[in-house]
């Protein structure tokens, strides 16, 4: 007896968490992540900061038969 009460009251729970959850604070969520709001490094800067790996593993094949993509 009183099963009955207190399981209806966990399915509104569990409705409620699976429907309204919209309530996210994402610049907290942005703060404890540590992600800064500096723009992305431009393609130019990406290219040259990568241009030795790009040298090693090229479009060459690999060791294990697979090519550099």
């Amino acid at each position: 007896m009183g099963r009955g009460r207190a399981k209806a009251k966990q399915v509104k729970v569990a409705r409620q968490l699976k429907y309204n959850s919209g309530g996210t604070d994402l610049d907290r969520l942005k703060n404890e992540l540590g992600v800064n709001d500096s723009p992305v490094d431009d393609y130019d800067e990406l290219v040259e900061k990568y241009a030795d790996y790009a040298d090693d593993y090229g479009s060459e094949d690999r060791k294990d038969g697979t090519t550099g993509r």
